[in-house]
């Protein structure tokens, strides 16, 4: 099979829809190595629409994808914020294939983009955590004290936290059954009880009221 040409790549890029591209390139591997070179292209709608592409395939299949574990590594030092993103996405998914252990390796600079100073980077990161949980609940206690800190790191504005704080919840929402230290993760969604953003405040009462500690 030979391997599209760029402007041929790039058409059915633009033209076909993302869900059936991904299901296509799971199973031609020259499609799914053009993906990899969507990414570095310099039109920012192959870009997106590749990582976008990629991102679907890691949710399905990410087996096909954990051989190029170091490329979506590399992106979470992107200067590009939905590269990187995305990038958070897809080594959440792909923790559940990791045999060789290489998110551990990553595990400090991963949890440390809580503190990067992006409300929507910090989202993209507490919302991985249900799915590196469940694929490594050896690292459970690390990652819920990291996630527990989020009310106290540098963002843009105050709401930009208790915004953070009502993602936060729903993360612990879903992995909660596997928190070894359920008296922290309580205080800390008691707490939110007064937080000013009325969302957030909402989040922890249905959080409280679902595991019958309100």
């Amino acid at each position: 099979m030979l391997v599209m040409k760029m402007p041929d790549m790039l058409e059915e890029l633009l033209n076909s829809e993302p869900e059936v591209l991904a299901e296509k390139a799971t199973r031609d591997s020259n499609l799914l190595e053009e993906l990899f070179d969507g990414v570095s292209s310099s039109n920012a709608k192959m870009k997106f629409k590749s990582a976008k592409i990629l991102s679907l395939i890691s949710q399905k299949n990410p087996e096909k994808l954990y051989p190029r574990f170091d490329f979506f590594k590399d992106l979470l030092r992107s200067a590009n914020s939905i590269l990187k993103w995305n990038a958070i996405d897809i080594i959440a998914n792909l923790a559940s294939v990791d045999v060789n252990r290489r998110f551990e390796k990553i595990f400090v600079e991963y949890l440390g983009l809580l503190q990067e100073g992006s409300l929507i980077t910090a989202s993209h990161v507490a919302a991985s955590a249900e799915k590196i949980v469940d694929a490594k609940p050896d690292l459970e206690e690390r990652i819920t004290k990291k996630l527990l800190q989020v009310e106290k790191i540098k963002l843009p504005t105050e709401d930009c936290r208790n915004i953070l704080a009502g993602h936060t919840i729903l993360s612990f929402d879903k992995y909660f059954d596997k928190i070894q230290n359920k008296e922290e993760v309580v205080s800390f969604v008691k707490r939110q009880l007064k937080n000013t953003r009325n969302a957030t405040r909402t989040k922890a009462s249905k959080f409280l009221k679902k595991h019958s500690l309100s």
